[in-house]
């Protein structure tokens, strides 16, 4: 029988927005028996330390997850999947090993070859921000949002519990869905938002070249459409190179309705352009209503 949360002794390795945000929920509210961060940075692991955020902390990976019961992997998505290899030997059987990475396929292809004696779930709360890094971390990032889990068919309904149990925890809500759904549906309401914003701010700064009056107009509306231009570009490249397929399919979508406005405008057909522009204004109250509810 898998242990419950409050029993068990929890490993996050990576201490940036999400892992570090985890780990300050999990220790400020007694969640679980010991919270254990692992970083790379040896600034970042006496920040975790003596801000109280885990129990222990860090930079060497295997007295991390020693003896942990369960191994949340929160770094960028192809360091995840190099890291489910180097740990795989050093977990004790039954470890229950998630992630919090913003793409699944190839990450839960990484969890099918851990050993039998390992329970694998894949995971991503659809929550952040724009900034990263420790300091960007804070308790209650969690609360009231999605937490995407893909478990795999050898997850015992035990492990998929506990899972279920460490989202809830921390004020998620979580939902099973397939790794391609998730990389598909998330590639039109995430990377293809980040790809939009890079090109306004490219296009923007292009005006900017001949003209720098252009930052002085500049306002809410671009900085609301831009926010997410600022986001961590490793973590990005990661995110875009783990879901090409499913990025470049939206990106064609995407172009087929440029291409129709633009050729509404090029026409001058007032009325077909009104009826598209309401279309989309309709379409995101609806979604506002049905967030807010």
């Amino acid at each position: 029988m898998t242990k419950p949360l409050r029993d068990c002794h929890v490993t996050v390795v990576g201490l940036g927005l999400m892992g570090a945000s985890l780990c300050m929920d999990l220790s400020e509210n007694n969640l679980c028996r010991e919270v254990r961060g692992v970083a790379l940075r040896t600034r970042v692991v006496l920040d975790a330390f003596f801000s109280g955020a885990v129990h222990l902390a860090t930079d060497d990976l295997h007295t991390g997850i020693l003896g942990a019961d369960i191994v949340v992997l929160a770094t960028p998505v192809r360091a995840i999947v190099d890291l489910l290899d180097e740990i795989a030997p050093l977990l004790w059987p039954g470890t229950l090993v998630m992630d919090m990475g913003s793409t699944k396929s190839q990450v839960c292809a990484a969890m099918e070859r851990l050993p039998a004696r390992l329970q694998p779930v894949g995971g991503h709360p659809m929550t952040g921000k724009e900034t990263s890094g420790f300091t960007a971390a804070e308790p209650g990032l969690y609360r009231g949002a999605t937490w995407v889990l893909t478990p795999l068919a050898r997850t015992s309904p035990d492990a998929l519990a506990l899972a279920q149990e460490l989202a809830t925890a921390v004020g998620a809500k979580p939902v099973l869905m397939e790794p391609a759904r998730h990389d598909r549906l998330v590639a039109s309401i995430s990377h293809l938002p980040y790809l939009l914003a890079s090109a306004l701010v490219d296009a923007v700064s292009q005006v900017g070249a001949d003209d720098p009056a252009v930052w002085k107009l500049a306002a809410g509306g671009f900085r609301d459409t831009s926010r997410v231009a600022a986001s961590n570009t490793k973590m990005f490249l990661d995110i875009l190179m783990t879901n090409r397929q499913a990025v470049l399919e939206q990106l064609d979508t995407l172009d087929a309705h440029l291409d129709e406005i633009r050729r509404l405008l090029t026409e001058g057909d007032e009325e077909a352009l009104w009826e598209k522009m309401e279309g989309s204004r309709g379409a995101r109250m609806a979604w506002h209503e049905r967030f807010n509810q």
